[in-house]
Order: C-alpha cells, then structure tokens, then sequence
C-alpha cells in the first residue's frame, strides 16, 4: 500500500510541477522585457510611432518569389493600422492553378501612393491560397445506386475522360486512391502589431526576430510594422475544390490589429501545428488543433490548457488503477461478463466508425488503445488461457464457481429483458438508414448502423451491471478507484465535446455516461458497506487468509 501511495504521489507531484513548468513557459511568450530608456542607443523605436501614411497591397502569383508576373486583386489605400475591416474579393484563378497547380498571395505594407517595389521601406509575407487534401468520397444510396446531382455526375465522367485526375478527382469517384488535389483557401487574415512597443536590442524576443526589418535613422534603430499572416485560420471546412471550371473564387481578406504578446503566442502556436505535420498529421488531425486556438479567446484557451493537463492525469490515474484492479481479479462474483464482453464490443466497434470517419488522432489513438484494453478485459472475464501449438492458438475457458453462476445468471436475466427492447430498435434503425440515407459503401452502412446503436442504446448494456447490484445489494465488486477517476474525465470531456470537432452521436454519448455514472452514485449510497460480502479482489473481510491481511 505504501508503495502504490508513493508512485501516485510521485506522479501528482511531477503533474504539478508540469502545470508550474507549463505556466511559466506561457508567461514567457506573452511577456517581452521593454526598453528601459527610450534614448538608449539598445532601443528599437517603431516606425508607426511617426504616424505614416502607409498603403495595403495583395498581389496573387503563381510562385512565392513573384517571378512569371503578379496581378493585384485588393489595395487600401488609406490603411489604417488600427481599424479592423474585411473585404471579399473575387480571385482570377490562372489555368496552371486550375489544372491542380497552386497560387500564393504577395502581401505588401508599404509607402501609399507609390508601388511597393519603389518602396525600399516596404514589409511583405507570402501566403499560399491553395492546399492539397484527398477529396472527401462520394455518398450513395445503396439500395438505387444514386450518388451525386445530374451534373455532378457529368462533371466527373468529364474529369476521367480527359484522364485529369488532378484536376477533378475529387466529388465524384469513391477510390480511396484519388490523389491529392488542389483546394482553395478562401480566407486571408492579417495582422499588425498596434502596439508602440519599445524592443531592447539586448532583450530581443528570437521568435520575433524574423518578422523585425530594421533601418537606422540617423543614431536611432527603427523596426518596421510587423506583418503577421495568421494559418491558424484557414480551417478545412472553409476549402473549396478547384476545378477546371473555377475560373474565379471569393477571398475574405480580414485584417485586424494584434498586441505582441497575443503576436508571440500565435507565431509558436503555429509552428508547433507545422511541427505536427512534419511528423505526419494530415491537413484535417491539424485542422482540430487551429479549432481549439481560433474558435476560443485567450482565456478560455488558458482553461481549456488546464483542463487538458487534469484530463491527462486522471487518465493515467484511471489507466493505472483500472489495470491494477483487472490484474488482481480472481473471481467474478458480483460483476457482469455480458457488460465487459458489450463494452469489448462498442468499443471496437466506435473504433472502427471513427476510423471510417476519418476522425482526428487526437479521439481516434485514445479509442484504438481503449479497444486493446477492454480484449484483455474479456480475456480476464472469461478465465480464457491462449495455448499454442504448432503456429495455431488454442482457447480454453475457466470453469465457474457457485457465487459465480449466481451473478450469470442474473446477468443473463438482465439481458434477456433488454433484448426485448434494444435488437428490434437497432435492427428498425439500420433498415430507415439503408433506405433513406446515403453511405461510402456498405462497410461503411454497417459500421454506422452498429455504431448508432452503441451510441443511442449503448447505456441500456450497462444496465446488467446495475441489475446485478440490485440483486446482490452490494457494490463493494466494483472499481471504485478507476470510477472515480473516469467520473471526473467523463465531466471534463463534456467540455471537449464542444471544443474537439467530432460526430454528434460521438458528442452525445459523453453526456450518457454522466446518468450512468449518477446512478453507480445512487447505489453506492443506497447499499452500505458489507464487510461479509466478496470485495473487488475476491476476497471478503471476514474470510481473509491466515497471516495476510488486506486493506479494501
């Protein structure tokens, strides 16, 4: 006991040194030491500080470098760097972009009434307008064989018969071979740093330093308006696809001032979504991440941080005790096989829907791992041992004891009465699917009828266990440590369900899992303490072995 107290203390104590850690590293990206004097010759004075008359200039080209010519879609002649605006414009897509090519939009704040080539003071960013993504497959009926609209359909048989997969791959075909193609962003953010902000050359933020251009005026250093093209606003639901046919296409240019610390939070922010795509996140696994920071302000993201670093501790304190308490398990006096092998099942199950559904890695792992886990839990449930005999596995089955066969067979009894209800739903529900909606492929039909089943009836599985509590009064077999820890991620994942894109049923399902978790309450409540009947680890208190002692 005393060694379990001390690896959990060790982990909550290095959790917290985590969060202290985690906040000190925060406030130094959002806090920049100032110049003490403003005529020290260490000071970088801002140019906006002479109040400039200053021009906004958005070219498109086909390379980043401009070479083989520019076209200018939008000006603003009197920019103002402190009034917001948005304007939408309509983009002339050139025939290399259109034929799954790609275009770059040339930023310019430079000196008003002259091209910012003539301007030697001019700051400029580049930014790609297009992406490439697989397209999404198309959906049929799978009863009549209907897909896409009349002229969708001409469109693809169009694309194949002039072999550019490239340039059309996309709506039509449901291979899960279609390449890449190109998409088209239709938002452009930017920002400028409003602060009059004096840098002292000693103190120089390094993620700051690559977007500083600074001139000498005379004996003073002055650092130009810094420009900022914000990614983390170009979201996947805002692509459009390219086509031979998208001759023009709308740009949202927004522009709004930034303070510097907000500035410096955004540029690691963003690197460390580019970070993950190095190492192998796709467009859509980094698109979640860009929800959490763009569609929350500073300090809901600050809570959403915290609350992230106590989800991951509660995981590894319910992982660690759930594990424990299913390594130790002798007996499954108390405890519903039909309940593990349901919950072995939806899992997988949920697995494989989110799989299909090309869910984020952030929800996806976790299931994946939690599928791993509940197999192993059957195998302990149902006394199976694995034998191997010449390559080919041998399964053999634990026989049960009298206390035993008593909980099967109020399991067994539980579950008779649920299939009453739950089989003609579920099977009601996948034949309405079938015919009036519209699905990849038939796999793809029959992973989402089971998974709407787990997910709107999935909790009456759970009833058996509470059933059998009932009939034994007693809940001294359960879990509770593991519980308890769930409990709290359960409520905590209320918060990400709003937070994380993900299925709506998926959504849904963490809000059932908070009335299961209050009804385990109520009957943890309802039946007191019984030190005569079987604890979680076979064992009761009044028949403990000679010379052992136990502490429940």
């Amino acid at each position: 006991m005393f060694l379990k107290t001390s690896f959990t203390t060790l982990i909550v104590g290095v959790f917290v040194v985590y969060v202290l850690h985690t906040c000190w590293v925060m406030f130094g990206i959002v806090y920049t030491k100032p110049c003490d004097s403003p005529k020290s010759i260490n000071c970088i004075t801002p140019f906006l500080a002479g109040d400039p008359q200053l021009q906004l200039s958005i070219y498109t080209a086909l390379r980043p470098d401009a070479e083989g010519g520019h076209t200018l879609i939008h000006k603003e002649e009197t920019f103002d760097v402190n009034n917001k605006f948005e304007r939408i414009v309509n983009v002339s897509i050139p025939k290399k972009t259109r034929n799954n090519g790609t275009l770059y939009a040339l930023i310019f704040v430079h000196q008003a009434g002259i091209t910012p080539w003539q301007d030697p003071r001019q700051v400029h960013m580049v930014a790609q307008l297009t992406t490439y993504m697989v397209p999404k497959p198309a959906e049929i009926s799978l009863i009549t064989g209907e897909d896409q609209t009349q002229g969708e359909k001409e469109d693809v048989q169009r694309k194949k018969r002039d072999g550019n997969a490239a340039a059309g791959g996309g709506a039509g075909t449901a291979s899960t071979a279609d390449p890449p193609v190109s998409h088209w962003r239709t938002r452009l953010t930017l920002n400028i740093v409003g602060d009059h902000f004096l840098f002292d050359k000693e103190h120089l933020p390094s993620d700051v330093h690559r977007y500083l251009r600074v001139f000498q005026n005379g004996k003073k250093m002055v650092y130009l308006p810094l420009l900022f093209v914000d990614e983390l606003s170009n979201r996947v639901k805002d692509l459009v696809e390219i086509n031979s046919t998208s001759k023009e296409l709308p740009l949202t240019i927004s522009y709004d001032s930034i303070s510097l610390g907000r500035l410096r939070f955004w540029i690691h922010m963003q690197d460390a979504v580019f970070s993950l795509q190095q190492f192998g996140f796709t467009e859509k696994d980094a698109d979640e991440i860009k929800g959490i920071f763009v569609d929350t302000n500073l300090y809901f993201l600050a809570l959403t941080f915290l609350v992230a670093a106590f989800h991951l501790l509660f995981d590894f304190l319910a992982f660690k005790n759930d594990i424990s308490f299913w390594k130790q398990k002798k007996s499954m006096v108390g405890m519903s096989s039909k309940a593990v092998l349901w919950r072995c099942f939806s899992t997988i199950v949920v697995f494989l829907y989110l799989f299909d559904e090309q869910t984020s890695l952030l929800v996806l792992i976790p299931a994946g791992v939690g599928s791993i886990i509940e197999v192993w839990k059957v195998k302990k449930a149902l006394k199976i041992q694995v034998s191997w005999k010449g390559g080919k596995p041998t399964f053999l089955f634990g026989k049960l004891d009298e206390s035993e066969r008593r909980t099967e067979e109020y399991d067994t009894l539980a579950m008779k009465y649920l299939s009453y209800l739950l089989y003609p739903m579920c099977i009601g529900g996948a034949v309405y699917a079938l015919i009036f909606l519209r699905y990849k492929s038939w796999y793809s039909w029959l992973i989402n009828s089971l998974v709407n089943g787990v997910y709107a009836f999935g909790f009456l599985f759970m009833l058996p266990q509470l059933f059998v509590n009932y009939k034994l009064k007693s809940v001294a077999h359960l879990p509770w440590k593991a519980f308890t820890y769930k409990a709290f991620n359960t409520f905590i994942d209320d918060v990400f369900a709003f937070i994380i894109t993900m299925p709506t049923s998926h959504r849904l399902a963490c809000f059932r899992d908070d009335v299961v978790f209050l009804i385990y309450l109520y009957q943890r409540w309802l039946y007191p303490v019984d030190k005569t009947r079987i604890n979680e680890y076979g064992v009761s208190y009044d028949e403990k072995p000679e010379g052992k002692t136990h502490k429940d």
